[in-house]
């Protein structure tokens, strides 16, 4: 511990510099998903693809990659399994310096069906996501991706939940696999940045010890989202979450125009994301709903999942003090 103490120290870069490390990955489509069940129109997901390749961001994550014998293909978009075809019918071959990237939760894939081999697909990295009790089953689904020839990630979520000494035994079992990313995740955006400093270095620790990167993925719930993801870069993450507009689940992300006016890098390029919020997402504005509330700020507070904001928010209520009452007193 007394080295996690000294780690939180350190500080990578300068104002005046930038880290060419840093590596900037889009999950707009994905994130934002989970608002409306993936429902989005194809010009919609290219307008998304075309402005990160122009910006210059280094991923683009297009969905989920789901199990179709647990979620009905007739009830959600065609993101949320990101079939080969689909994607192509996007992005073609893919012939830029973007990279495509899936997710895959533990428990929720077919992924020694699915995910095809590399060599069969315009997909380059699969994003594991797991809760810390999954982690048997995610390192067998980082093994099978690394197999195939694909970049991996991993993301623990629901974190500020989790005992440390679990939180510790699941980074000492995923610093030996071959995963190339750990990322620390904010599900439900309770993080303040004292547990974005401490819980960078932890993940640095492990991570670090045997070649590998760390990542940051915010949620906005208490308006916190882009200052923890600064926080976390300037403690040493190499790879960055962002939506376009803050697009995603409940409270959403943090907002992919905001890190990329921070950032020094000159390959990056705010424009094409302003340019993308003024032409493409008014119609989604119209039709989805995300951002900051009330309802989300009090699950982020109280260190819960949103779903009871998002249902509460879904009725079009506005009571606050009802559902304060009702969080509080676990109704």
């Amino acid at each position: 511990m007394s080295e996690v103490r000294v780690r939180t120290e350190v500080k990578k870069g300068t104002w005046l510099t930038y880290r060419p490390d840093i590596k900037v990955l889009d999950c707009t489509i994905r994130d934002g998903g989970l608002v409306n069940n993936f429902n989005f129109e194809d010009k919609f997901v290219k307008a998304v693809y075309n402005a990160c390749v122009e910006a210059g961001v280094d991923y683009m994550e297009m969905g989920y990659k789901a199990s179709k014998k647990i979620f009905a293909r007739d009830g959600f978009g065609a993101w949320k399994f990101c079939d080969e075809d689909d994607i192509r019918k996007i992005i073609g071959d893919n012939e830029t310096d973007l990279k495509i990237s899936v997710m895959a939760d533990a428990e929720r894939t077919d992924y020694h069906v699915d995910i095809l081999p590399k060599s069969q697909s315009v997909i380059d990295m699969v994003r594991v996501a797991t809760y810390v009790h999954q982690i048997p089953t995610a390192v067998d689904m980082i093994k099978d991706a690394h197999d195939k020839g694909y970049e991996t990630t991993i993301n623990i979520m629901a974190v500020s939940q989790v005992k440390e000494s679990d939180l510790e035994e699941a980074l000492e079992i995923l610093s030996k696999t071959e995963v190339d990313v750990i990322y620390v995740v904010d599900s439900f955006g309770s993080m303040y940045s004292e547990d974005i400093q401490e819980l960078t270095a932890k993940y640095l620790c492990y991570a670090e010890a045997t070649g590998k990167k760390v990542g940051i993925h915010a949620h906005n719930n208490q308006q916190l989202a882009y200052a923890n993801t600064i926080e976390s870069i300037i403690r040493g993450t190499s790879y960055v979450d962002a939506t376009i507009a803050g697009l995603g689940r409940g409270a959403g992300n943090c907002p992919m125009e905001l890190i990329l006016g921070f950032l020094k890098n000159p390959k990056f390029h705010l424009r094409p994301i302003l340019e993308c919020i003024q032409n493409s997402f008014p119609e989604i504005k119209n039709s989805c709903q995300w951002g900051f509330d009330i309802p989300y700020m009090l699950t982020g507070q109280l260190n819960q999942h949103p779903r009871a904001a998002i249902s509460f928010l879904s009725r079009n209520r506005s009571d606050y003090t009802n559902f304060y009452d009702s969080i509080v007193n676990g109704d």
